[in-house]
Formats: C-alpha cells, sequence, structure tokens
C-alpha cells in the first residue's frame, strides 16, 4: 500500500480568514495562557473513525488546544466515547488530562474559534482543505461520524459529494463512495441537551450504530 500523505494542519500563525485571526489576536492580548490558535486534532491518523464538529469553542477548545475539551459538548462527547469504548483514561475538561482515544479521531471543520461560535461560508471553504487532506491521510477511515448539520455538509464537500444527495438527519447513517459510512448527529451542544432536541440516550444511540459498523 501506498504510505498515505503526511498531515499538516494549518499554522499556529495562520492568517487564511481574516475575521478570525483578528478575533484570536485579541484573545491572545486579552488570554495570553490560552491556547488561542488553530486547534490541532485529537487522536490517530491510522485510526477507523472521525469524529468532525463545527468549530472550537472559545472557553473549550480554544483555551485548552484540544477538540472538544473544557465545555459542555466535551462532557457528553469524551463520557460517551468512553462508554462505548472508544476512549480511555479519565477526562478532566484539560489537554494533559490523560486522556486517549482508541481507534479514533476528533477535528472540527472549521479550526480556529469563530466570534459567537459562528463560522461565514468563506471561512468554512479556506478550512475545507484541511479535512481534505485529513482524511486523505487516514489509510483506515472507514467511518465519520457528522456532529450538526454543517459539519455533515462539509464532509460532503471535502469528499466531493453534492449536499442534496445525502440528508442530514439524527441517526441518519449514508454510505458513500469510496467504502466510507457517514453517520449523522444533532451536535452534542449544551443548547440541544437542555431544550431536548438531543438526549444522552440519542447520542448513545449513533454511536452504538457506529460501533456496529467498525465491527462488521
Amino acid at each position: 500500500m501506498t504510505p498515505p500523505p503526511d498531515f499538516q494542519g494549518p499554522e499556529t500563525n495562520c492568517r487564511r480568514c481574516p475575521r478570525l485571526y483578528e478575533f484570536l489576536e485579541g484573545h491572545r492580548v486579552a488570554h495570553p495562557d490560552w491556547h488561542n490558535a488553530p486547534v490541532p486534532s485529537f487522536g490517530s491518523l491510522d485510526a477507523s473513525l472521525l469524529i468532525v464538529g463545527l468549530a472550537p469553542g472559545l472557553k473549550g477548545a480554544n483555551l485548552t488546544g484540544r477538540p472538544f475539551t473544557g465545555d459542555y459538548a466535551g462532557d457528553l462527547l469524551y463520557a460517551t466515547l468512553l462508554k462505548m469504548g472508544l476512549a480511555k483514561g479519565h477526562y478532566d475538561k484539560r489537554a494533559d488530562d490523560g486522556l486517549t482515544l482508541v481507534n479514533c479521531r476528533i477535528t472540527n471543520a472549521v479550526r480556529c474559534v469563530p466570534p459567537q461560535n459562528k463560522p461565514i461560508g468563506a471561512e468554512i471553504k479556506a478550512c475545507r482543505p484541511f479535512l481534505i487532506d485529513e482524511m486523505a491521510a487516514m489509510p483506515n477511515l472507514r467511518v465519520i461520524v457528522a456532529l450538526g448539520g454543517l459539519a455533515h455538509g462539509e464532509v460532503l464537500a471535502a469528499r466531493g459529494e453534492r449536499k442534496s444527495a445525502w440528508k442530514f438527519g439524527h441517526a441518519a447513517c449514508h454510505a458513500l463512495p469510496g467504502n466510507v459510512m457517514l453517520a449523522d448527529s444533532y451536535h452534542c451542544s449544551r443548547y440541544n441537551t437542555n431544550t431536548g432536541r438531543l438526549t444522552v440516550e440519542m447520542f448513545d444511540d449513533v454511536f452504538q450504530q457506529v460501533r456496529a459498523l467498525l465491527t462488521t
């Protein structure tokens, strides 16, 4: 097999998105001890499962430097991964808590924190090449979990597929070309869980499906 291409995420001082760069610059001044840079993916490129979120949270991954670490979304995501055997150790909302992923990798469609957690179209598009390269660098990739409709759309765009051909729906599974399954879930945000749009049981159901897909 041809070795996978090396994957390089965005540089620490990435300027592809002027609005995001300016936003991070302000936080570097206000909070010099925070990560305040593009957040690198977490987990091995050899993993069979890739989880794709929207963007780093301001006081979560942008502070800690690890995806979904330090905010409520991470509390639910990592508890679920530990429950499903896709992580081991102890999650303590810190990048140095010793938690490791098992056959799993986590990334975001947009690598820098956006104001009000809302990236604009140009920023999403500017980050897309990193997702394309990341998936190409995962030789064992079999399942992708998209957390939310935006992540679902970006996974499809990165794989050269039309969004209209693969409709987003919670717990929906799509057999994409290239022998990869795309599994959808509502985003594990506090808003979705507080409103009842997403329950712990609903989130568990998605990852039970994922675990079954990984073992077939």
